[in-house]
């Protein structure tokens, strides 16, 4: 799904989508609606969103409105959305934001790596297959940091973190995608 639910409108404004985008907390907003918010709000800080109070620290145009990127009015929202990108997109995250993001990057990232029409650059692809590939290895392996023969459940524990370890670098991949396509950068 490109675009916002059906029937759903901006909680901004209470109208249907004009120029949709999604935060990386998964909520969607109107592009004009959410440059007001924006301008009324702090300068120095990213936006947080209206409906769970999270930082926004990047926006994602639908398809349909990156391709009118010719009309005059589509034209200019998306450039002051790819100037809030690159102000608030590139700042080192910490590690609670990183993980409250994942839903909302690895999401994406399947969708995009499932559809033939998208592209992703193929180093980023092949180092997202490496990264699965490698952390699977390990959680299969009889080799571990904490073995499961001596700590039983406990032992499980370090797959899980090297699993989390993975999703944590493959979406920052994505994220850097995702900030060079609509961040300009």
């Amino acid at each position: 799904m490109d675009g916002p639910p059906e029937n759903d409108v901006c909680c901004i404004c209470h109208a249907p989508f004009h120029i949709p985008l999604q935060a990386n907390c998964s909520h969607w907003f109107c592009g004009s609606c959410f440059l007001q918010l924006w301008d009324h709000g702090a300068a120095l800080h990213p936006c947080k969103c209206p409906l769970c109070r999270r930082e926004i620290t990047l926006l994602v145009p639908n398809e349909a409105s990156s391709r009118q990127y010719h009309v005059a009015d589509v034209a200019e929202v998306l450039h002051r959305i790819e100037r809030y990108n690159r102000l608030y997109g590139e700042h080192s995250n910490s590690i609670m934001q990183r993980m409250q993001d994942l839903p909302f990057l690895l999401r994406r990232l399947l969708r995009d790596m499932m559809d033939p029409q998208r592209s992703i650059p193929f180093v980023i692809r092949a180092r997202v297959y490496l990264a699965m590939i490698v952390s699977f290895i390990y959680v299969i392996s009889p080799v571990d940091i904490i073995p499961e023969g001596l700590l039983g459940v406990f032992g499980l524990l370090d797959d899980l973190i090297i699993v989390l370890i993975c999703f944590l670098h493959v979406a920052a991949l994505y994220r850097a995608v995702l900030l060079t396509r609509h961040g300009g950068s």
